[in-house]
């Protein structure tokens, strides 16, 4: 089904199709430690029963009727300071692939696919490996609901739903690794300002007052991303707060 791809330099030359696996991240992340596994590889499961999310939580998927895949980075040319750029670059090249289909899509910090209208259609998880103040290794996990029509879930919903159309996903795959790989190329070439300035247009409720809460609830706009990833968000009182991950939730009205 998955065959390797045709219209890219290094990503997707070797594809590892598993009909059903317990998670493409941990099997990817076990070819990278292996050391035999080279840059571009992808494993990617029609099934995935034990698919990871951030932080521990667990990524749902019905059987073939959505993308589940890891890819394998060896960005050793990237700071360890700067892996969020990882998260900014991939991010990025998801909307930009499903804009392919006319879907306006937006990335909910720090890498969830959002609708306009704060639905959840994707999440991406970066599993990164630093060695000697590089990042080594990077394994990429993308889960994006395309064809499941239920979910099951508050506030998330899948392209077939946005849309009324049936995707191919093998079509849907190889656009969003070769987009992928273009902006990895930029980053790997510098252009780290420009990806960021792409990724802020394309940002979740970016310079929009809306309902936070941290200890306590307020009204805030996100400002922008620090180069360490932490989320910028100005407070009604004008004060400027710096967020890590889980330190901050918006509130769906």
């Amino acid at each position: 089904m998955y065959k390797i791809l045709a219209n890219t330099l290094f990503l997707g030359k070797e594809v590892i199709y598993l009909p059903v696996c317990h998670s493409t991240n941990d099997l990817a992340m076990d070819m990278l430690k292996s050391g035999k596994v080279t840059e571009g590889s992808i494993v990617i499961a029609g099934e995935q029963t034990h698919g990871k999310g951030q932080r521990g939580n667990v990524w749902k998927s019905a059987p073939d009727e959505n993308l589940t895949f890891s890819l394998v980075l060896k960005p050793s040319f990237l700071n360890a300071m700067d892996q969020f750029d990882l998260n900014i670059m991939v991010s990025l090249a998801v909307v930009e692939a499903l804009a392919y289909f006319d879907l306006e899509l937006l990335v909910k910090w720090p890498n969830d696919i959002y609708t306009k209208n704060g639905y959840k259609v994707g999440g991406i998880l970066f599993e990164n490996v630093i060695s000697k103040g590089k990042v080594s290794g990077s394994v990429v996990g993308i889960g994006l609901n395309v064809n499941q029509r239920t979910i099951g879930l508050d506030h998330a919903t899948s392209l077939i739903n946005i849309s009324k159309r049936q995707f191919d996903l093998k079509t849907v795959f190889d656009l969003i690794v070769h987009r992928i790989e273009q902006n990895y190329i930029m980053l790997k070439s510098g252009k780290h300002k420009q990806l960021k300035e792409s990724y802020l247009k394309q940002m979740y409720l970016f310079n929009v007052w809306s309902k936070y809460s941290d200890e306590n609830e307020f009204f805030g706009k996100i400002r922008g991303i620090a180069d360490d990833g932490k989320l910028i968000i100005e407070k009604e009182s004008g004060m400027i707060n710096f967020y890590a991950f889980k330190e901050v939730r918006f509130i769906k009205e």
